[in-house]
């Protein structure tokens, strides 16, 4: 089980990875005017997000729920627990609003400005916070 959980950490910091730098990219790529610009970063974009945040999130799932289904007669009774869980649904609600940003920006869609997206950028940063703490100092 100590192999599942540490593949487990490694597909977490991976999908982390792809929350901290996409938005940056669109901090970026709403700031650029020229095509050539766009263009490069349509393509890292799509494949930072097809390459390595999907695989990322579907192994950050697959390897949790195993955890969790195998210890699930103590996980059930855990209130962090539940509330990382919440956390989780919500940053991947996240991973996918992002994933709707890779398309609007593919097909040069109006995107929101810079500024947006610099606000947007941080909101991974606040769920690692709350995730770890719920994690490691299980508050309740």
């Amino acid at each position: 089980m100590l192999w599942v959980k540490a593949f487990h950490i490694i597909a977490v910091i991976c999908w982390f990875a792809v929350l901290f730098y996409l938005p940056r990219l669109f901090v970026y790529h709403a700031n650029t005017t020229d095509e050539q610009g766009r263009e490069r970063f349509k393509i890292m974009e799509r494949k930072l997000y097809r390459v390595i945040g999907m695989p990322s999130i579907i192994a950050v799932w697959v390897l949790g729920s195993w955890l969790a289904v195998t210890g699930w007669d103590y996980y059930k009774t855990q209130g962090w627990f539940h509330a990382k869980l919440l956390c989780v649904f919500l940053l991947t609600g996240y991973h996918h609003m992002c994933g709707a940003y890779v398309k609007k920006f593919a097909k040069d869609l109006e995107p929101p400005s810079h500024v947006f997206f610099r606000w947007f950028n941080e909101i991974p940063v606040l769920f690692l916070i709350v995730i770890v703490c719920l994690v490691v100092v299980k508050p309740f």
